[in-house]
């Protein structure tokens, strides 16, 4: 694209991305690559926009307290990035688009499957204007199989591939049942594999030992993904053929790795190997534990786990779990308290990590700053950077059309007709 790069460094500095996605999996596949340095541009439906602005309670505050109209949820994953609002539906607002397309690097979106070709902004109609494009599309079960026309949903994809199966407490149990997880982490992994797919895109066509100088088209499924991040739980599975179930906070090729009840509330072990558990139980006066053959190693202690609990649930609760950690703290036997998202914040070294970030914002809307959460990648010689907080809806839309050469009059048309 002809826009201005709004950062002269950071690791993606040059590249241009247009940003057809919404929700959660694609714009945090976006944000990722804006944080990294990249310009992107995102496109969102003129008045409604990306349908997380709507998302609330929880609401943006304006400098009285008040909520705004603005929903917290859109900030978790659109910092760093430019709003144009365009309407593809209008001849004149998709030919804008297939504009920028032509001149960016990459394009992410997250219709239907086939649900841009309609608009010539799918990804055969934009490679013959640009073949240098990597183009991404996030879809739940991806562009071919017997489900390739359903909508993907993150809950959806967490009770399909398995996931709520083995999390939650046993049936039999109080709260058994199946349980998603409390972020919609396939959205989220999706999002992350779909921004390590562009960055090998990018390098296979740039290297500069082998680049194509070709793009590529990059089918993302979340489906495919929630399977990935199965991980030990499908390996355990495709070694035994036996499905594993729901253990709480247990842990199933590790013991003691759970949560325990104390004096004053809970807390967290995770021991992972037989000499933090030997230290453990010297440190509690129990040496005779680590010698006794039922608990010597691991392997003993997940098939004597039971036997085990019986012993150790009674010691736990003749301790407070600040005294617990403060115990085991300094014997490397790994131990923590169990936080809130409050908690977790005023934690000591989350603060001195740096991981609240409060960036300011100018947009008109009454809302000053925006608080946001620091992207954990830290690279020293071409740091994430943190240039502006997540926009309102077609903040940059003069902005980026005046890059693109239109003047004022023709800007104004476009308002007129209502494709921008």
């Amino acid at each position: 694209m002809n826009a201005s790069t709004p950062t002269p460094t950071g690791a993606l500095a040059g590249i241009k991305v247009l940003d057809l996605s919404r929700v959660l999996a694609g714009p945090w596949a976006t944000q990722m690559l804006a944080d990294l340095g990249a310009d992107v541009i995102k496109v969102e439906r003129p008045v409604a926009g990306d349908d997380t602005r709507h998302w609330g309670p929880p609401f943006l505050k304006d400098g009285a307290g008040s909520d705004t109209r603005e929903a917290s949820y859109f900030t978790a994953c659109n910092r760093n990035k430019r709003s144009i609002t365009v309407d593809m539906a209008h001849p004149e607002g998709r030919a804008l688009l297939q504009r920028m397309a032509q001149e960016a690097d990459v394009v992410v979106e997250n219709f239907k499957t086939g649900g841009l070709a309609q608009y010539g902004l799918d990804y055969e109609s934009l490679k013959t204007l640009n073949p240098r494009l990597i183009y991404c599309s996030i879809t739940g079960f991806g562009q071919d199989g017997p489900y390739a026309e359903r909508a993907g949903y993150d809950l959806r994809v967490q009770a399909m591939c398995g996931l709520m199966s083995i999390t939650g407490h046993a049936d039999g149990e109080p709260g058994g049942g199946p349980l998603k997880v409390g972020v919609a982490v396939i959205d989220v992994f999706t999002g992350l594999y779909a921004s390590n797919a562009i960055l090998a895109a990018l390098n296979a066509r740039d290297n500069a030992r082998n680049g194509t100088g070709q793009g590529q088209y990059i089918d993302m499924a979340l489906l495919d993904v929630g399977m990935a991040v199965l991980a030990n739980q499908a390996a355990g599975f495709l070694a035994t053929d036996k499905a594993p179930g729901r253990a709480g906070n247990i842990h199933p090729s590790l013991a003691p790795y759970q949560d325990f009840p104390t004096q004053d509330g809970n807390v967290l072990l995770a021991i992972g190997n037989d000499g933090q558990f030997a230290r453990f139980c010297a440190a509690i006066g129990q040496d005779d534990w680590a010698q006794d053959a039922r608990f010597a190693t691991n392997t003993a202690r997940v098939q004597n786990r039971a036997a085990l609990l019986d012993l150790m649930k009674p010691q736990m609760l003749r301790r407070t779990t600040t005294d617990w950690i403060a115990l085991l703290e300094d014997k490397a036997v790994p131990c923590g308290p169990i936080n809130t998202v409050a908690q977790a914040f005023e934690d000591p070294q989350v603060q001195a990590r740096g991981i609240l970030k409060t960036l300011p914002r100018n947009a008109g809307d009454g809302i000053s700053a925006v608080a946001t959460v620091a992207n954990p990648m830290r690279l020293s010689g071409t740091p994430v950077t943190y240039r502006s907080a997540p926009p309102a809806l077609g903040q940059h839309t003069e902005e980026v059309l005046r890059e693109f050469g239109l003047d004022t009059d023709s800007i104004t048309a476009l308002h007129q007709q209502g494709v921008v």
